[in-house]
């Protein structure tokens, strides 16, 4: 075989390789939100939870669900869209850690798959694809990135999620401070 046929076999796989990356990781993505305040269970578009976040409009289902279940549309809106800063490098060491999978089963408690299966890897998954751009996390991302059709979501325990988050940022955050100073106190040999 010549160099430039094997080139041009190569350039091949790696396009259709990189087009399988792209277009499954677009497939997963949730599309669906099943949202759940006690006993009031309602399934959702994602794109329906998206407009209410970034306008305030909320779609008639949304309307009756937060009203029926007594909530302040803001509020709920605030905890969706309220951003936590993390590391996306770091969070996704973390992540693969036993604290990580303890930290995974407490928020997995309040978003989760349909089945409760998997649910860690899903979890992780979308949090860590969530920071990816901006090392920023925030719920409704945590929804849109979810890696199933479906996501479930426990809409009372919703400020408890985001209150996990936080409290993981700011673990992350320290023991990264705590890193980058050790660092800054070691002092290579010059060469």
């Amino acid at each position: 075989m010549s160099r430039s046929f094997c080139k041009v076999r190569w350039t091949l796989f790696l396009a259709a390789g990189a087009g399988i990356v792209f277009y499954s990781s677009a497939a997963v993505a949730a599309e669906k939100v099943v949202l759940k305040y006690s006993a009031i269970r309602m399934t959702l578009p994602v794109s329906e939870l998206e407009v209410f976040a970034g306008t305030g409009k909320m779609s008639p289902g949304l309307e009756m669900l937060l009203s029926q279940a007594k909530q302040d549309p803001e509020a709920v809106r605030r905890n969706l869209t309220r951003p936590v800063k993390v590391n996306q490098r770091f969070l996704d060491g973390t992540l693969n850690s036993k604290v990580g999978e303890i930290i995974l089963d407490e928020v997995g408690q309040v978003i989760r798959t349909p089945s409760g299966n998997a649910n860690r890897e899903a979890l992780r998954s979308a949090l860590v694809l969530s920071a990816t751009n901006d090392n920023e996390i925030t719920l409704l991302e945590a929804m849109r990135n979810y890696p199933a059709a479906e996501v479930y979501v426990e809409g009372d325990r919703l400020v408890e999620a985001y209150g996990k988050l936080v409290a993981l940022s700011e673990q992350l955050g320290g023991v990264s401070e705590r890193l980058q100073d050790i660092l800054n106190k070691i002092r290579l040999p010059r060469l």
